[in-house]
């Protein structure tokens, strides 16, 4: 038996659509300015926790072989099939390579640059976790439970 902490998985992913926003919202309005830069930055960073914590609470609940890296998180749910192979998998793989950058190298970030992934995370984001609840109610029936 297995145990998944849903209700933690669904308060981590709730916190897409506010990730999203900030991605959107400096697509949309990108002015190089230290402002925008920073909500880049930071929506950036954010989703790489989200992934990576929800991956970490799927693996430990359900046993998948540890993980090395933030890289070895995306591999190991992709392999689980987590989510399938709908272009997610190369996406959160160039998204989690950004970590040390941003986390560790950030007084070195060009926040005056609008990141590629920017414009293209907010719908990846919103199927990874569309994924992860299909994967959820595969593996152990629908609903959320603590």
């Amino acid at each position: 038996m297995y145990y998944v902490n849903r209700k933690q998985i669904e308060d981590i992913l709730a916190q897409i659509p506010f990730i999203t926003e900030g991605l959107r919202s400096s697509a949309a309005n990108w002015d190089g300015s230290t402002l925008t830069g920073f909500i880049q930055e930071r929506s950036l960073h954010l989703a790489i926790e989200v992934v990576t914590d929800v991956g970490s609470c799927l693996i430990d609940g359900f046993i998948m072989r540890d993980a090395g890296s933030y890289e070895d998180i995306i591999s190991i749910i992709h392999e689980e099939q987590v989510f399938g192979a709908s272009g997610i998998y190369g996406v959160l793989t160039e998204l989690v390579a950004l970590r040390k950058p941003l986390v560790q190298d950030y007084y070195v970030w060009d926040r005056s640059v609008l990141h590629p992934l920017t414009p293209v995370l907010p719908e990846v984001l919103e199927r990874f976790a569309s994924e992860v609840r299909r994967y959820l109610d595969q593996e152990l029936g629908t609903g959320v439970q603590a």
